[in-house]
């Protein structure tokens, strides 16, 4: 069913399934579900008409606790951190916008980042509200992401995804690999790892394949071009760490570094969604799409 809340400020609705229990009102449940948030501003959301279920009817602070019903409400962030770097619109027609997203910023909403995010400052841009992302990129990663801006061809593109016929392009800074002949396949088995947000490698058949050609090198560090062919989560820096060659910047592999409370902005994970080709199911045309963004080797 279409959420009875129209999106905000480039913001769609949240919603939320009420589980069967025993809370005597929704306010008794909402302070239970979300501790980590003050009961003053549910409390608030629930006088000014800011919750509402499938049929449009605003839920109030006393209105006694059903199960089975869906929610409906706006996500707020009162100290979401401002990321200092725009995105660039590489491209865009009836269908498609390619944007080449700068590091730091993430794709869709989660977690700590609303506003701050790629899908959010399209929607604000454009003016539309049913913008949504083909495929995901990191947070920490910059470069080529691809977008619908109609429903009715969305699926069309998204299939060409499945397919793996959408030919994708990454480069990286990280150690010198000197015992490997490029250009080099790397295949492995991906399973979930420890903390949650981990992926790491282990015995059996490979479900991940990246090739990895080697671009250039200064010193002890090489430029490397990657090409994914099977699309893990974080297949490319598992794929380099597990060969001994952490991309540079990278706070997750080989090592977990301890979350900091800001971004450091001068020292990027040097990964780049460089390009993202593919034949246009609706035109017939060659589509090439390129980020103008570029990774520095550090000056030693």
């Amino acid at each position: 069913m279409k959420s009875p809340l129209p999106t905000r400020d480039g913001i769609s609705p949240s919603c939320l399934w009420l589980p069967e229990g025993n809370w005597n009102t929704i306010y008794d449940f909402l302070i239970e579900r979300f501790p980590q948030l003050e009961p003053s501003m549910w409390k608030y959301r629930l006088e000014q008409d800011g919750i509402m279920d499938e049929s449009g009817v605003c839920y109030r602070p006393d209105t006694p606790y059903k199960g089975g019903v869906k929610l409906y409400y706006y996500r707020q962030l009162d100290d979401e951190v401002h990321v200092p770097f725009q995105e660039t619109i590489l491209y865009h027609d009836d269908h498609l916008i390619a944007a080449d997203k700068p590091h730091f910023l993430t794709a869709v909403p989660s977690g700590k980042y609303l506003h701050q995010t790629l899908l959010v400052r399209l929607k604000k841009r454009f003016g539309l509200d049913h913008i949504t992302p083909m495929h995901r990129i990191d947070r920490e990663t910059a470069g080529v992401m691809l977008f619908s801006k109609n429903p009715e061809t969305r699926g069309t593109y998204q299939v060409m995804f499945q397919n793996r016929e959408m030919h994708k392009t990454y480069e990286a800074i990280a150690p010198v690999l000197e015992n490997i002949q490029f250009p080099y396949t790397h295949r492995s088995r991906m399973v979930k790892s420890e903390p949650f947000f981990c992926m790491k490698e282990t015995e059996g058949e490979a479900n991940s394949e990246t090739l990895i050609e080697l671009i250039e090198t200064q010193q002890q560090l090489a430029r490397y071009r990657l090409k994914p062919v099977s699309g893990k989560q974080h297949q490319l820096r598992v794929h380099l760490s597990s060969l001994g060659a952490p991309i540079l910047n990278d706070q997750v592999y080989p090592k977990v570094y301890p979350q900091r409370e800001s971004d450091d902005f001068e020292n990027p994970l040097q990964l780049l969604a460089k390009s993202i080709e593919f034949t246009d199911p609706l035109t017939g045309e060659n589509r090439y799409f390129e980020s103008q963004r570029k990774l520095e080797f550090p000056n030693f």
